[in-house]
């Protein structure tokens, strides 16, 4: 049987050449310790992936692990392109500053987020589409057109800027915005009528709409976006990753693993929908 005892150790054990036992253990612990390190793969291309709870897309399991429909097409594409994506679980606003700082390389985001313009490069590659809706109650009029928030009460989901569309919402007036911690107690604060609209993407919604009496809940499409890989400016290499993120994208296409490329487009905005956000 081979020993799996490094060879380099040998030429040390040669009589009189270590009279001190205690030197040669050290020694030898060293040299054991420096193989064992030898062989961890120095190349290794990690990259720190950002993701925030946006379930069914991305979100923390209880166990503290990364989940969802986006995690698991990242895991794919990486994989293909050569990187190990280091998962890091992060408040939507802890998100964007790490962007900008470079302490993240990437993050599982949207296009045309105002605040990022000068600091990130989005992915050619559009995975799938989110949607901002209008939720309400059964009885309330649809919101067809966005004047329609004037004068009412809007709840939000905290830590979510909207692409730029809370702080417009904030400085206008005549529209009262109410803040709720999380997807599941925003739909309760609405049935108890504590707003007249919330504001929430429609996937992380549909996931919490499990209750019999979420069937008076109705719904409105507000804006469409397109999801993409974010990379961060700060890393010096951040038009090779997404190059390398997009070919390997359109590779798996081709061999059937990952959805066919989606076009991407302006998306959909409701009526009246505020030009300029920031």
């Amino acid at each position: 049987m081979r020993s799996s005892f490094p060879s380099n150790v040998f030429v040390f054990l040669t009589p009189g050449l270590f009279p001190d036992a205690r030197a040669l253990i050290l020694l030898i612990a060293a040299l054991l310790s420096s193989n064992t390190v030898a062989q961890y793969d120095p190349g290794a291309k990690t990259l720190r992936v950002a993701y925030v709870e946006f379930p069914p897309i991305t979100y923390q399991t209880d166990d503290g692990a990364p989940a969802g429909s986006f995690i698991e097409l990242t895991r794919k594409v990486a994989a293909e392109a050569g990187y190990e994506p280091d998962f890091v679980y992060l408040p939507l606003s802890r998100a964007y500053l790490y962007l900008s700082t470079g302490r993240i390389d990437v993050w599982l985001g949207v296009t045309g987020v105002p605040s990022l313009v000068d600091d990130v490069l989005e992915s050619w590659v559009s995975p799938l589409a989110v949607q901002l809706s209008a939720w309400y109650l059964e009885g309330t009029p649809a919101l067809d057109h966005f004047d329609l928030l004037r004068g009412k009460r809007v709840i939000v989901i905290g830590g979510y800027t909207y692409g730029g569309l809370l702080a417009w919402l904030e400085q206008n007036g005549g529209i009262r915005v109410t803040e709720a911690p999380n997807h599941r107690a925003a739909i309760e604060m609405l049935k108890r009528k504590r707003g007249d609209y919330l504001l929430d993407y429609r996937q992380p919604v549909q996931e919490v709409l499990t209750e019999p009496s979420d069937s008076v809940i109705r719904e409105s499409e507000v804006r469409t976006r397109n999801a993409a890989w974010v990379f961060s400016l700060a890393h010096p290499d951040a038009a090779l990753l997404r190059d390398d993120f997009d070919d390997a994208y359109l590779r798996l296409v081709e061999k059937g693993i990952v959805p066919p490329v989606r076009d991407i487009t302006e998306g959909y905005t409701i009526p009246g929908f505020p030009g300029v956000l920031w």
